[in-house]
């Protein structure tokens, strides 16, 4: 199955990676389940430096999963949906809900539903300090399974007041009509049979895929917002692209250039590293990553528009 090269805009040709994704995509599954079965057999000692292993070997299959929510991951639209779904039950989540909730970024970055690292002079700081430090140290992590769970089983209750009154997660619920919710369904059941299959078959241990979870909480939560905090308030360019280790570039996917993604949404990650040579200046990735622990600052810009989905889409 040969890789395939689509018309992108903004550029002649865009190479989708087809069967390289593919075969990372096998890599990542297979390792992420033999680090748990190895870890399992041995004491429990052990379970620290794999799951630091298996955490990292997670950044890379979140990496892919975003490639599938962008329909690039490979060219056969059904083969992007299938693998960015199964990928997804090792985050765990329903690959449905992270598409429609990546689209939701995207159109809302650096408005006030995704500013964490901000607050306005009549805010409770204290809350935005422990919403702050609770992303980096990765404790919000576990609120995605379980709001997966929820938003299948009670869809309407993500709708009520409590939810509809905070700025994060005013609008990221809207988009869900009957048809995502049913299809969220299936990926969700799908996945709860993946992992009943793993812990009942391969006797996966409890307190193995705690510590290997509690790891890629801390590791992928400390860099979801890296990229974007302290950046202008432009739902475009409010992002950076960072200096990392070559690597951190492979496990990433050159997810580092986060700010040439937010420009070319739809651009597979072999393409990003061209694109950013146009592009700003890479910033520090360790003196970003210790300006986060500072703190959230007091915010003196205004607010930028939500782009809207049919303006999204032109960037496509």
């Amino acid at each position: 199955m040969p890789d395939k090269k689509v018309p992108e805009k903004n550029s002649p040709t865009q190479t989708i990676p087809g069967r390289t994704n593919l075969v990372i995509a096998a890599a990542v599954l297979l390792g992420a389940i033999g680090l748990l079965l190895v870890a399992s057999s041995l004491d429990l000692i052990w379970s620290v430096p794999l799951g630091i292993i298996f955490s990292f070997i997670l950044l890379t299959n979140y990496a892919l999963m975003h490639e599938a929510t962008h329909d690039v991951l490979h060219a056969n639209s059904k083969l992007n949906w299938l693998v960015g779904m199964v990928l997804s039950w090792l985050f765990p989540m329903s690959f449905t809900v992270f598409k429609v909730s990546h689209v939701v970024h995207h159109c809302c970055n650096r408005t006030d539903h995704e500013m964490f690292d901000c607050y306005y002079e009549g805010d409770f700081k204290l809350i935005k300090y422990i919403q702050w430090y609770g992303l980096l140290l990765g404790l919000w992590w576990p609120l995605i399974p379980i709001g997966n769970l929820l938003l299948a089983m009670h869809p309407g209750i993500l709708r009520t007041k409590p939810f509809r009154n905070a700025r994060s997660t005013a609008v990221v619920f809207d988009p869900y009509d009957l048809k995502l919710t049913w299809l969220l369904r299936f990926e969700i059941l799908l996945g709860i049979l993946f992992w009943f299959g793993l812990i009942y078959f391969l006797s996966i241990r409890w307190e193995t895929l705690f510590l290997f979870y509690a790891f890629f909480a801390f590791n992928w939560s400390t860099r979801q917002y890296i990229t974007h905090a302290f950046t202008i308030r432009d739902v475009k360019n409010g992002a950076l692209n960072l200096s990392v280790s070559r690597p951190m570039s492979w496990i990433l996917l050159q997810g580092q250039w986060d700010l040439v993604h937010h420009q070319h949404p739809h651009v597979s990650w072999v393409n990003l590293a061209r694109l950013g040579e146009r592009s700003k200046k890479p910033v520090s990735y360790f003196r970003q990553y210790l300006r986060l622990w500072k703190g959230p600052r007091l915010c003196n810009e205004a607010a930028p528009d939500i782009l809207a989905k049919k303006d999204y889409q032109v960037m496509q």
